[in-house]
Parts: structure tokens; C-alpha cells; sequence
């Protein structure tokens, strides 16, 4: 089950947290890897050697992935260095807190270029390639439960949420015209996870004590918990599924 053997993935943003237990566990399914990062890359590094421990040929690859001269530099490294590129997990991602009133639109055009922008551009190239391929692929898109597509908004996340919602409806529109190239697009949308990204909220423990009491499973999420439905939705056994958004929470939404 769920083997990725001969596959070659590419994680955006896969030196740390969300990013590297998907690269962790793609790379324990069987898949080579090839781990994005920005600025220093000795995490990234660190997470692609962890994978090589598993016996897979992994790099590193930097890219800003709101440039697309960056991108399309990096989906050519990979695929020059590897060989092709069969999955994408669109996971490079930054988050703020503001109130809507105090945002500044530098602010604003940050997040949307990096979460929102920068997963359009490389999912653009990525698929280009892979329609090139022709042997269809597997593209998987990071939302959050902070889309504002529940019926549940979140204080100060007007940016970021608007950022994600608009990851969840590009990925129905790429399901719709991908689908007949063989290419499944699907979105994940964690809740609280730990990670770099969210440690001054876990660091707070009113802030804790106010959130395990909305999750039925009683603990905030781990990067694993993302990795597994990764690898499942990369795998053969997923290749009915695509236009969908997968919610890794612990049940928070079920409340």
C-alpha cells in the first residue's frame, strides 16, 4: 500500500515543520525528493539527508517561490538533477497575525505573493512539465482550516485566510483542467500544527488551553500527521480523488 517507489517529489518550503514530515514521509513511502527552500538551507539540508537515510536520492533546491524566474530555475534543477518530477507539494507558506484595521498592504501583498501567488506559479510549472512527461502526477496544495471556506473566520488572519481560500478554489480549477492529463490536484488544509510557524502560539498557554478545548483528539497536530495523507494522496490508491480539500485538525471543524 501506498508504495512510491520510482516516484520523484518535489516539497516546497520542505526544510522544517509541515514541509519536512511530508519530505520525511514521501521519502519512507519510496519517493526521491527534492526539498525547496529560501534563505539558509542548512534545514533543508538536514531534511535531505534524513531522507538519503531511507535510501532514496534526495537534493536541495532553493527558490523564492513568488519569483517565477526562480521557479522555473528550480523545476529545471530538479528535473536535470532527478531526472523528472511526478508530485508537488505546494507547501512554502508564511504567516502573520494583524487586525484588519492595522494591516499594511505590505503585509498583505507578502502573504498572497508566497502563499497564494507562489503556489500558482509553481504548480504552473510543475504540471507543464508533467504534462510533458505524460504519464500524468500527483499535485498537492497546503491550505489551512483558516480558509474561510467553513463557515469559520479566525481574528487577524484576514490576509493569510484570504490567502488560503484562494488556495482551495485554485485547486478545484486545476482539478477541472488537469483531470484529462491524468494530473490529481487536491488540497490539504491542516489546523494547528507544530512547527516554526505557529510556536509563539504554542508558546502561550491561555492560547493552548483555549484550543484543546475545540480539538476532540485533545493535542495540536504533528508535521506526520500531514506527511501520512500526503503520501496517500501521491499514491496509486488516490487516483479517483482530486478537487478535493482534506482536513488534518483532530476535529476541530466537526465542532
Amino acid at each position: 500500500m501506498f508504495d512510491l517507489g520510482g516516484k520523484v517529489a518535489l516539497v516546497t518550503g520542505g526544510g522544517r515543520g509541515i514541509g519536512r514530515g511530508i519530505v520525511l514521509a514521501l521519502a519512507k513511502a519510496g519517493a526521491d525528493v527534492a526539498v525547496n527552500f529560501i534563505g539558509d538551507g542548512v534545514l533543508a539540508g538536514e531534511v535531505a539527508q534524513e531522507a538519503r537515510g531511507f535510501g532514496r536520492r534526495a537534493i536541495t533546491v532553493h527558490a523564492d517561490v513568488s519569483d517565477h524566474f526562480q521557479v522555473d530555475l528550480m523545476v529545471e534543477a530538479v528535473v536535470r538533477q532527478l531526472g523528472r518530477i511526478d508530485i508537488l507539494v505546494n507547501n512554502a507558506g508564511i504567516l502573520t497575525f494583524g487586525p484588519f484595521l492595522q494591516l499594511r498592504e505590505e503585509d498583505w501583498d507578502r502573504v498572497l505573493d508566497v502563499n497564494l501567488k507562489g503556489q500558482f506559479l509553481v504548480a504552473q510549472a510543475v504540471a507543464r512539465r508533467m504534462v510533458r512527461q505524460g504519464t500524468g502526477g500527483r499535485i498537492i496544495n497546503i491550505a489551512s482550516i483558516a480558509s474561510g471556506q467553513v463557515g469559520i473566520g479566525y481574528p487577524n488572519l484576514a490576509h493569510y485566510a484570504a490567502s488560503k481560500g484562494g488556495v482551495i478554489a485554485m485547486t478545484e480549477v486545476m482539478a477541472l483542467e488537469l483531470g484529462h492529463d491524468r494530473i490529481n490536484v487536491n488540497a490539504i488544509a491542516p489546523g494547528l500544527i507544530e512547527s516554526d510557524m505557529t510556536k509563539d502560539l504554542t508558546a502561550d498557554p491561555e492560547v493552548m488551553r483555549i484550543v484543546l478545548t475545540r480539538i476532540p483528539r485533545g493535542r495540536i497536530g504533528r508535521p506526520e500527521d500531514v506527511g501520512g495523507l500526503a503520501v496517500y494522496l501521491a499514491s496509486d490508491e488516490a487516483e479517483y480523488c482530486t478537487g478535493g480539500t482534506f482536513y488534518v485538525d483532530g476535529g476541530w471543524l466537526a465542532g
